[in-house]
């Protein structure tokens, strides 16, 4: 992981738990909404599905995939490439469920199309913003002087 530890990913990774959900693009076609668990330790996102779904499909076949952010309240815009993996891996699966994830599934968490999937960034494409107030502030002093608006930090990662 070439940039793993750099700020800019620290902070991708902390701004990523403050997130619910993204979309995950599996196929040029093909862009689901999807909850994810941030792991900043191993510096990879994790998803649950089911068996079947594009994303555990996507898995299967280990297709590189993009998971999109785009949240005001946590301040993160981000463009994340890499690769899903379906991954059988009952501690980590125990570890990250929720009643959250059991509402997909009829039999919860015992229930047989339970997948896990991880998602290994390659790259990511991050915009940190500092929020409403500075971002309206910018774009008021950009037309008073014309200058492009500075409106956060801009980075390309290469993990």
């Amino acid at each position: 992981m070439k940039d793993h530890d750099t700020k800019t990913a620290q902070r991708l990774f902390d701004r990523l738990g403050d997130v619910t959900a993204g979309m995950l693009m599996t196929g040029p076609d093909t862009h689901i909404p999807m909850s994810h668990y941030a792991d900043a330790d191993e510096g990879v996102l994790w998803f649950i599905s089911a068996e079947g779904t594009a994303a555990h499909q996507a898995a299967v076949e280990k297709r590189d995939s993009h998971f999109l952010v785009a949240d005001q309240g946590a301040k993160l815009y981000a463009d994340i490439s890499g690769q899903l993996q379906a991954v059988t891996d009952p501690a980590k699966l125990d570890d990250l469920w929720s009643r959250v994830a059991g509402a997909w599934f009829e039999e919860g968490r015992e229930d047989s199309s339970v997948r896990l999937l991880r998602f290994v960034p390659a790259k990511a494409e991050v915009w940190l913003t500092e929020g409403g107030a500075k971002f309206l502030y910018e774009i008021a002093r950009a037309n008073v002087t014309g200058h492009t608006p500075d409106v956060g930090e801009h980075e390309v990662i290469t993990f």
